[in-house]
């Protein structure tokens, strides 16, 4: 209703336009929602706007507008406000048509055409299955699926996506990392690096190895291993000499376990992996947050994907040699520094699956690409999006959106409840602290760029400070009042709603006609947080509203007409915490 009455004022304000200025009857008519409820239900600049190229004073032009509006069921008055806003009044009866509407759509109300069918790819989280996940992918997952809600939602065709990184440096070290632990389970003690993964979870997966193998990865005492390995050093030094030898002493254990463990390295990593990536779905799917596609960065170089797309940048003349290595010139794109895509023993960067990763989702046909980062990977987006340019694909189908890190507080200080080395909160403990409905909605309590607060404390109360205790007090209060009343459902199809004139229940009304409105903007601005201010915005009125009017009244037509608003009210709060991944409960 919000879409057919915005669009039917913006025709009739063209109408009036193409009366006074026929020449500018197609100009851009924009209609705001007025703050001020004595300033009409929706107001335009129009005049403003085009007074100056009409030569005439915005506020007669203003006047005029107003006097050419032509007569609409749809529209009560028109008036001329301060120096040349035009504001619109709603009729009563197309203002309290929207109830009719929810109950006719039922949970389909606030769908949108917006995508066209259009097929878009959101991925995110893709955290390396190296460890559990911590607060920060939360804030990630919660917003990517949430967005990816709200584009189906708006008429997209969305595909969720997680990409495994299962390849490269960071998964050998925690295979490493766990053959160590497994190791000084039979009395093989290495000194375990500082820059090995360091977790409780690793020393369990080395107990699981330990009971399914026995001995079967035991190769050599620690002392020749550790003969064989450059020295660590001393102390906790954090210089780049010190730093740069722990890396050269973790890639030469690396090598050793490889070649020690010959063929049962792969059983070692692929243990490491499998445990840390069902950890991971578990963590997530509990979460509410699921995948249509997990995407494996190994599969990019098993398909040659990454020479293919290295190559197509060289025919392109993107890359250019130097020291042996491969160099894409992203400096040309706008990155700070020109990147290594091959390094001069032949093997590939990071950065080079990345290319080809990018390359498949194009091939795979998506009209949109989403990429969700961390707000630390910031400085990759113009590399990244340099590299897409530089394979000859449209660079406009790619959109990346950051998110920042969550900060957690318990009585006004940083809370700490990891007891895990490394200190950081994980998304379970978390959700074991909170729940999960307090997360997901805390979690798109602000825009995903912006940084947050997550105050521990309030997401646990019981009170009307806790936003999402708030909202969902509101569904069930609805809940509550028809199981009081204990009609059937479909008797509401026929209130009247013509007797729903009060200043709250019009207020009702239009927050319900907003919905639509609310949703698209989410959908056009990436930004589901849209829909969390909405429902807090919605819970209000509705808490406005019962706490000052009955509504199981004595007149049978009237408190059919209130009972049809406030299912109306219940549909739609639950159908925007659907799109939040947040529970509707009918008592609280």
């Amino acid at each position: 209703m919000e879409q057919d009455i915005r669009s039917h004022l913006t025709g009739l304000l063209r109408q009036a336009l193409a009366s006074i200025a026929p020449s500018h009857a197609q100009a851009e008519i924009l209609l705001d929602r007025p703050k001020i409820a004595s300033h009409g239900d929706f107001a335009t600049n129009l005049a403003l706007q085009l007074a100056k190229q009409l030569r005439r004073n915005p506020r007669e032009l203003a006047q005029q507008l107003v006097s050419e509006i032509p007569r609409s069921p749809y529209l009560a008055k028109a008036e001329v406000a301060g120096a040349g806003f035009v504001n619109l009044f709603v009729a009563t009866a197309a203002k309290s048509a929207v109830v009719g509407q929810v109950h006719a759509q039922g949970a389909a109300y606030g769908r949108s055409t917006l995508g066209g069918g259009q097929r878009i790819q959101v991925e995110f989280v893709s955290a390396n299955p190296t460890g559990p996940l911590h607060v920060g992918h939360g804030r990630g997952a919660a917003y990517g699926a949430s967005l990816a809600n709200v584009l189906d939602f708006a008429g997209f065709h969305v595909t969720r996506e997680y990409y495994i990184n299962d390849a490269g440096r960071q998964m050998d070290i925690l295979a490493v990392s766990t053959w160590l632990r497994y190791l000084s389970l039979h009395n093989v003690q290495l000194t375990f690096p500082p820059n090995c993964y360091q977790g409780d979870y690793v020393r369990a997966m080395a107990s699981q190895i330990d009971s399914a193998h026995g001995p079967r990865f035991v190769r050599l005492p620690a002392s020749e291993m550790e003969a064989r390995l450059p020295g660590l050093p001393p102390g906790e030094r954090q210089d780049p000499d010190a730093t740069a030898q722990r890396e050269t002493h973790l890639d030469a254990l690396i090598a050793l376990a490889k070649e020690l463990l010959g063929d049962d390295y792969a059983y070692v990593h692929n243990h490491a992996l499998t445990e840390q990536l069902g950890d991971c779905r578990e963590d997530l799917g509990e979460f509410g947050v699921h995948f249509d596609v997990w995407f494996s960065e190994k599969s990019l170089f098993d398909t040659a994907l990454v020479q293919r797309a290295v190559a197509q940048l060289e025919r392109n003349g993107h890359l250019y040699e130097q020291d042996g290595a491969k160099w894409f010139r992203s400096t040309a794109f706008g990155d700070e520094k020109d990147r290594v895509v091959q390094r001069e023993n032949g093997v590939f960067t990071y950065f080079a699956s990345d290319i080809a990763y990018h390359l498949n989702k194009y091939e795979r046909g998506f009209d949109k690409v989403i990429d969700i980062w961390g707000a630390d990977h910031h400085g990759y987006i113009p590399r990244v999006k340099g590299a897409v340019q530089a394979l000859g694909l449209d660079v406009s189908r790619l959109d990346v959106a950051l998110v920042q890190f969550a900060v957690l507080y318990r009585d006004g200080v940083k809370a700490s409840m990891s007891t895990r080395k490394g200190d950081f909160v994980t998304l379970r403990e978390l959700r074991q602290e909170v729940g999960n409905d307090a997360a997901r909605f805390f979690y798109a309590l602000r825009k995903s760029d912006q940084h947050l607060d997550f105050d521990l404390d309030l997401a646990k109360s019981r009170t009307n400070e806790n936003p999402v205790y708030y909202v969902q007090m509101a569904h069930a209060r609805v809940a509550s009042v028809l199981s009081n009343w204990g009609g059937e459902p479909a008797e509401l199809a026929g209130a009247d709603l013509g007797l729903l004139s009060g200043e709250r229940e019009l207020s009702l009304c239009a927050a319900l006609a907003a919905f639509p409105e609310a949703v698209e903007a989410a959908a056009k601005d990436y930004a589901p947080h849209h829909i969390a201010f909405y429902l807090k915005d919605l819970a209000a009125e509705l808490h406005s509203y019962y706490n000052a009017e009955r509504i199981l009244v004595d007149e049978p037509a009237v408190k059919l007409a209130r009972l049809a608003l406030v299912a109306a009210v219940r549909q739609v709060l639950a159908s925007g915490l659907a799109l939040l991944g947040v529970s509707a409960p009918e008592q609280m």
